[in-house]
């Protein structure tokens, strides 16, 4: 069973709603926003450009922002692209191993909406969990 199942369906469905109103061409910022808005109203709690300190050999090599955290459970990093790129996938799969968190949706508002949902395991999650061994889940 896929971990956070029910969150990441009701993300995505929400994730095409917002698709079928707004459509094409819009900055990711807008998209952002819209994806808060129509998240809040169906009673999840959304965080948006939450900072994430990156730690290397013990040191603060860099920050960043995601887009959204969904119930503190699930990362969505939105774009608007003409497809998913294998680097907006790496880029996901980075940030989720910066953090505690295992879940994370890739959502492109481009010119046909598509989704990627991927689950990481790595030393920051529990102390069984696989190092740096990430998967990539269909959902």
């Amino acid at each position: 069973m896929l971990k956070h199942r029910e969150l990441t369906e009701k993300i995505i469905g929400i994730f095409f709603e917002a698709y079928n109103e707004l459509g094409v061409g819009f900055l990711e910022s807008v998209y952002a926003n819209a994806m808060a808005i129509a998240l809040r109203q169906a009673a999840l709690e959304v965080e948006q450009q939450r900072p994430i300190i990156v730690h290397f050999r013990g040191d603060v090599a860099g920050e960043f922002r995601t887009d959204l955290i969904v119930n503190g459970q699930v990362m969505c990093e939105l774009k608007a692209a003409s497809a998913i790129d294998p680097v907006f996938v790496a880029q996901l799969l980075n940030y989720l191993r910066a953090t505690d968190i295992e879940v994370g949706l890739v959502l492109n508002f481009g010119p046909k909406p598509e989704f990627k949902r991927l689950a990481v395991r790595n030393s920051r999650k529990t102390s069984a969990a696989i190092r740096g061994n990430p998967r990539q889940d269909t959902a």
